[in-house]
């Protein structure tokens, strides 16, 4: 099926979605990395060296060659690294421009090491002068630095909108946007919902989620729930995925930057595609894609492993295989132009 893709487009899926295996550590994080491969999951991965070297920031040579190594016994590769900037120290202190240069810095070099494409970073986190000490060592490296966006995190938020116009009035092929589709979520997994009903948020505002997830006053109900401190303790965390890892908005809304994205992250949360609230955004997003000179990366990446004990790798692989099917209807229920006239 995956032929059916246009050439360029590559399906991944991220180690992140073994988290719950890493934390349970019965095996080394580099091993369930490379379980994704072994299991017939995924031959190209997505890999968060923070969980997987204890070297982190600057894992070692025989950290990374060892892994680059396994990859290549397996026919494997590595698409993107995830990336951070720790912007405090230990004092804490926040980090100098150079510090924050040293601590990115052997980071690049090891996702070089590894074979990856590229690096992720959140949107932002790199700012424009960090930016610039760095293109030169991405070209140097063969390296793309994406920029990563998600939830409520739109070209029309204020507080991200100097980063898009950063990254598009560059147009630098080493500097490119990664979307995650939770920024496209027309309703909220039901399996969320009811952890929330469970842990004892409001069945009022619990109903008003289920049901008008997509009308922007219900965000305002969810700050109010928020500044009255009426979210039990046992769920805020996970209560706080409202305001910064979910979002609603449609594909029209950031046509505009696709252009400039260069990899997607299929974020997943359930399985359950009633409505669907799954596979639409997937099969939305595709044509708009394509039309935007699109090629990169779709990873399936499992965000659902905070509140559910499910198998990891099922739950990829089954959503990979959804994900193969909504890509494909979108592509041929919008046929681009140049096959439109083939017919």
């Amino acid at each position: 099926m995956t032929a059916t893709l246009p050439a360029g487009w590559t399906l991944a899926a991220s180690a992140f979605n073994v988290t719950p295996e890493v934390i349970r550590a019965a095996r080394a994080a580099p091993e369930l990395a490379l379980s994704l491969i072994d299991r017939g999951v995924s031959d190209t991965i997505e890999i968060e060296p923070g969980q997987m070297w204890r070297g982190f920031p600057a894992p070692s040579p025989s950290e990374t060659g060892d892994f680059r190594a396994a990859l290549e016994k397996r026919a494997g590769r590595v698409s993107i690294v995830g990336g951070s900037i720790d912007e405090w120290t230990s004092g804490p202190r926040r980090r100098t421009e150079e510090e924050r240069y040293a601590f990115l810095l052997p980071q690049l070099h090891a996702a070089a090491a590894v074979g990856a494409a590229g690096i992720r970073v959140p949107i932002g986190q790199p700012g424009a002068e960090l930016v610039d000490r760095l293109l030169p060592v991405l070209d140097e490296l063969d390296l793309i630095l994406f920029e990563e966006v998600q939830g409520r995190q739109t070209p029309a938020d204020a507080a991200h909108a100097a980063a898009y116009d950063d990254i598009i009035r560059r147009d630098h092929p080493r500097l490119r946007l990664l979307l995650d589709i939770s920024m496209l979520m027309p309703a909220l997994p039901e399996t969320y919902l009811a952890e929330l009903e469970r842990g004892g948020v409001s069945a009022d505002l619990v109903g008003r989620l289920r049901t008008d997830w997509a009308d922007p006053a219900t965000q305002g109900a969810v700050f109010a729930e928020l500044g009255a401190g009426r979210v039990p303790p046992a769920v805020h965390t996970l209560f706080m995925d409202l305001v910064v890892r979910f979002g609603r908005s449609r594909v029209a809304e950031i046509a505009d930057v696709l252009p400039w994205v260069g990899a997607v992250h299929l974020k997943f949360w359930d399985l359950d595609d009633a409505d669907d609230r799954v596979s639409a955004p997937i099969r939305e997003l595709a044509p708009a894609l394509r039309a935007s000179g699109f090629a990169g990366t779709l990873c399936s990446e499992w965000g659902g492993h905070e509140w559910l004990e499910e198998d990891p790798w099922d739950m990829t692989r089954r959503h990979l295989a959804l994900a193969v099917d909504a890509l494909a209807d979108g592509l041929s229920t919008h046929p681009h132009p140049d096959e439109a006239r083939a017919r």
